[in-house]
């Protein structure tokens, strides 16, 4: 599993540092880092949602797009895992 959770938070920190590099900024993404702080605006925020649905095939429900979600790479990954694991269910 613990592969598995590396794999998913380098896959959501390349799309964090995509749309950074989009906007001609760079910063260093941590995992604890928050989103605003490293330079993304909520145009960005959009843009990284929809990157995380195509990056891992699932549409997030209404219910999960919450600033508490997208906070961090952190939040965003657990958010991710679960959405994940109620899909293989």
């Amino acid at each position: 599993m613990q592969g598995f959770d590396t794999e998913l938070r380098n896959r959501i920190i390349k799309l964090v540092k995509g749309i950074l590099d989009q906007n001609s900024l760079s910063a260093d993404v941590t995992p604890q880092a928050k989103l605003v702080d490293v330079g993304l605006t909520s145009m960005d925020m959009v843009n990284l949602m929809l990157g995380v649905e195509a990056e891992f095939d699932f549409i997030i429900p209404q219910s999960e797009i919450t600033p508490e979600n997208f906070q961090s790479v952190e939040t965003l990954e657990r958010m991710v895992a679960a959405q994940l694991q109620l899909a293989a269910a």
